[in-house]
C-alpha cells in the first residue's frame, strides 16, 4: 500500500493513527462483548476503518456528516463520549438516546452527526438539506453522506444526486464499496464498470480510490471538500475496501469465498498504516505498544463507567412527553382572538396564500419547496407571485424527487431552517412516506433532534380527479407518532392553523380540501394569528346526534342540519387529527348521547374507526345508540362524476342520521 504524506506532519500523522486505533480496538472489545450476551446486536467496520476516519478527519468538525452502520470511526474521530457510547449499545437509558435506538441509529448536534435509520438511501438527502442550508447562509461549509454498494441500488440515491446537481449543493457523497450488501455481491447488484461512473450521469465529478489507505481517503476528500465549497457543487467518491466480518455478527461470512479473505487481510488499513509509520521511523514497535496499551486501558475505564451506571427506569409520561418537541411561545407578533379586525369575505385558497405571505415575512429562514411552486406558481397557483416578491432561493422548484426533498427539509432543519414542502397532490406523499413516517416522525424521540418541517397536502374528491389525485390519505399518518396532522375546514382556520404549523418545531401535514379552495369564503383576520394545533372547534351545539367531522364534511354536516331542521345537531370540526381534541369529542358526546364520525375517507381503517373505539370506551355511559360511523366506499375513488358522488359519504348522511335520530 502506498502512502503519500503529502504535507502532513510527523504529528498529523501520529493523531491520524490513534484515531485509526481507536474503532479497531473499541470494535474488538464490542465484539468480546457480543459473545458475553452484553450487548444484542453489531455492525462490524473492521477493515473499514480508514474510510470513517479519513472522511471525518477531512471534514471541517462543525460540517455535517450523516454515517451508517460501519462508520464508528466518525463518532469517535467526533470525539463522543465514549463511556456514553458504550450505554447506547448496551441499551442504557442514559445513552444518546435514553435506550429508544440501538447500534448507530442515533446523532448528535454538537458533533454534527446525523443519526441513520434502517432504511439506507435517505441519509443522502438529509446531506443535501444541510448542504442547500450552507449555500443559502454562504457559510463556505460542505457536509458529507454515507451509503454503501448496496444502497446505490436505492431511488433515495439517485434521487439525492440529482437534487444535488440540480441545485448545485456542496454535499460530498461516500461509497463504501465492501463487494456485498449483506450476501448480495456486487455482481448480483449493477451492471456499471464502477459505481463512481453512476456520477457522469448527473452532471457531476466523481473518484475512485482504495478505501484502506487511510492518507489517500483524508487526502481526497479534503481536496473534494475544498473543490464542493469553491465551486458549490457535489461530488462523488467511491472508497474501494472489504467488510472483514459479516454484515452483522449474526450473519457470518460462509457466503464470501476464503480467497477474498486472504487477499484483504493484506490491505488491513490499520495494520497497513502502522507499517508505514515504522517504516519512516515516525512510530516505534515502543510507541505502537504504548499507543495500544493507552488505548485499551481507556476503553476498560470507560466500559466500567458506563457498566457502573445505573439505569433508570421506564417512565411513561417521558415516554409520550418525548413524542413531540415542545412548542414555545415566541416573540413573533400573535394577535390574540378577540383584538383581531376582520377584513372582508376571502376564499380559502386565499387564506392559504396569505398565510404563507405572512409566515414569510415572520420567519426570514422559511424555505418553501415542491414541483412547478416557483414562476408556474403551483398546480393550484397558490404561490403565484412569490418568487417575485421571495427570490428563487427561498421559493424553490424541485425535481420530480418528493423523497428527496422532504429529507433535505429535515436537512435544512438540522441547520436552523424552516420549510414548506407542497406535494402537487396528496397521493403522492406515497413515494415519499419513507421519510415522512421514519425520519421526520421519530427523529426527536430517538435523538431529541426537531424537524421543523410542515408538508403542505392537498387532497380530496369532489373535483372528478379520479384515483390517484383524489384520495383521501391522512390516515395513513395519524397511526404514526411524531406527526402532527390538522385539516381546516374554512378560511379562518386554514390560514390559522397553517401560521401554527410553521412555527411549530414538529413535522406538521397540513391537509387542505382542493374543493374547497374557491367554494368556501368567510371573513379571515388580517393580522398575523394561530389557530391552535390539537383543539376543535364547535360549529354548532345540539341535543340529539353529534357529528364529529373535518375537512369538506363539515359542510356537509351543516348542509345536514338545515334539510333536518328537526333534528338537533352537535357539529363537532376536530380541525387537527393528530392529535386528537379527545375532551371536546368527550363533551359533544356527552351533550347528545348519540355519535356520528363522519369522514370523507374510505370506512375500512379510517380514523372514525378510532374515534368510535374511544367513544364506546370512555363515553359508555352516556350512549344511547351504537356510535355510527359515515364514511366512503371501501372502493378506490372513481372518476365519474356519478359515480364519485356514490362512493362519497355525504351519499349516505341522511339515512344514517334518520336511522340514528329513530334508535
Amino acid at each position: 500500500m502506498n502512502f503519500d504524506r503529502k504535507k502532513l506532519t510527523d504529528e498529523d500523522l501520529k493523531r491520524i493513527y490513534r484515531q485509526i486505533l481507536r474503532p479497531r480496538m473499541i470494535e474488538e472489545k464490542m465484539l468480546l462483548l457480543l459473545r458475553q450476551g452484553r450487548i444484542s446486536k453489531w455492525f462490524s467496520g473492521i477493515g473499514q476503518e480508514a474510510i470513517s476516519v479519513g472522511a471525518s478527519l477531512a471534514m471541517d468538525e462543525n460540517e455535517w456528516i450523516m454515517p451508517l452502520h460501519r462508520n464508528l470511526g466518525v463518532f469517535t474521530s467526533r470525539g463522543m463520549s465514549l463511556n456514553k457510547l458504550f450505554m447506547q449499545w448496551q441499551g442504557n437509558k442514559n445513552g444518546y438516546t435514553k435506550g429508544r435506538e440501538r447500534s448507530f441509529h442515533f446523532g448528535s448536534k454538537q458533533h454534527h452527526i446525523c443519526g441513520m435509520i434502517s432504511h439506507l438511501g435517505p441519509q443522502l438527502a438529509l446531506a443535501d438539506g444541510v448542504a442547500l442550508a450552507y449555500k443559502l447562509k454562504k457559510q463556505g461549509h460542505a457536509s458529507l453522506g454515507f451509503t454503501g454498494d448496496g444502497g446505490t441500488s436505492e431511488g433515495d440515491f439517485h434521487e439525492a444526486l440529482n437534487v444535488a446537481a440540480v441545485w448545485g449543493l456542496p454535499v460530498i457523497f461516500v461509497i463504501e464499496n465492501n463487494g456485498y450488501g449483506l450476501s448480495t455481491p456486487v455482481n448480483e447488484q449493477y451492471r456499471c464498470a464502477s459505481l463512481v461512473d453512476k456520477a457522469i450521469g448527473y452532471g457531476m465529478e466523481g473518484v475512485k480510490i482504495d478505501g484502506n489507505n487511510v492518507l489517500t481517503v483524508y487526502e481526497t476528500i479534503r481536496g473534494v471538500r475544498d473543490y464542493c465549497i469553491e465551486n458549490q457543487k457535489p461530488y462523488l467518491v467511491e472508497c474501494m475496501t472489504f467488510r472483514m466480518r459479516g454484515h452483522e455478527e449474526a450473519s457470518g461470512t460462509k457466503y464470501v469465498p476464503s480467497a477474498l479473505f486472504e487477499e484483504w487481510s493484506q490491505k488491513d488499513p490499520v495494520i497497513e498504516y502502522e507499517k508505514y509509520l515504522l517504516k519512516e521511523n515516525i512510530l516505534s514497535e515502543t510507541d505502537i505498544r504504548e499507543a495500544r496499551e493507552q488505548l485499551k486501558n481507556e476503553i476498560d475505564s470507560e466500559l466500567r463507567i458506563a457498566n457502573e451506571a445505573s439505569d433508570p427506569p421506564s417512565d411513561t409520561n417521558e415516554e409520550l412527553r418525548d413524542i413531540y418537541a415542545p412548542v414555545r411561545r415566541s416573540s413573533l407578533n400573535i394577535s390574540i382572538k378577540n383584538e383581531r379586525n376582520r377584513d372582508n369575505s376571502i376564499r380559502f385558497i386565499d387564506a392559504i396564500r396569505e398565510g404563507l405571505h405572512q409566515s414569510m415575512e415572520q420567519h426570514p429562514g422559511l424555505i418553501l419547496m415542491g414541483q412547478d411552486i416557483a414562476e408556474y406558481g403551483g398546480a393550484f397557483k397558490i404561490t403565484e407571485g412569490f418568487v417575485a416578491q421571495y427570490g428563487k432561493e427561498r421559493i424553490r422548484n424541485t425535481p420530480l424527487c418528493e423523497s428527496a426533498i422532504l429529507g433535505a427539509a429535515l436537512g435544512l432543519s438540522l441547520e436552523g431552517f424552516k420549510s414548506m414542502v407542497e406535494m402537487q397532490f396528496a397521493d403522492f406523499a406515497s413515494v415519499g412516506l419513507n421519510q415522512i413516517v421514519n425520519n421526520l416522525a421519530k427523529i426527536h424521540y430517538r435523538w431529541g433532534e426537531i424537524a421543523d418541517v410542515v408538508i403542505r397536502m392537498p387532497t380530496g374528491a369532489g373535483v372528478g380527479a379520479g384515483p390517484f389525485h383524489s384520495q383521501s390519505n391522512e390516515a395513513w399518518f395519524t397511526h404514526t407518532p411524531g406527526l402532527k396532522v390538522v385539516y381546516p375546514s374554512n378560511p379562518e382556520d386554514a390560514k390559522g392553523l397553517l401560521i401554527s404549523a410553521i412555527n411549530d418545531p414538529n413535522p406538521v401535514l397540513y391537509f387542505e380540501h382542493k374543493a374547497l379552495y374557491r367554494s368556501v369564503s368567510s371573513l379571515v383576520p388580517t393580522g398575523y394569528y394561530e389557530t391552535a394545533i390539537g383543539k376543535a372547534r364547535k360549529v354548532q351545539e345540539g341535543g340529539d346526534i353529534s357529528i364529529i367531522t373535518y375537512g369538506a364534511a363539515v359542510h356537509w354536516a351543516e348542509a345536514a342540519a338545515s334539510r333536518h331542521p328537526g333534528i338537533s345537531l352537535d357539529i363537532l370540526d376536530l380541525r387537527t387529527l393528530l392529535p386528537l381534541d379527545h375532551d371536546a369529542i368527550g363533551d359533544s358526546v356527552r351533550r347528545t348521547g348519540k355519535a356520528i364520525v363522519l369522514h370523507e375517507d374510505c370506512l375500512t381503517g379510517g380514523i372514525g374507526g378510532e374515534i368510535a373505539a374511544w367513544i364506546a370506551e370512555h363515553c359508555f355511559e352516556w350512549l344511547d345508540a351504537p356510535v355510527m360511523r359515515c364514511a366512503s366506499l371501501d372502493t378506490p375513488i372513481p372518476f365519474q362524476v356519478e359515480l364519485e358522488k356514490n362512493f362519497l359519504a355525504q351519499s349516505r348522511l341522511d339515512e344514517m342520521l334518520v336511522r340514528l335520530f329513530k334508535y
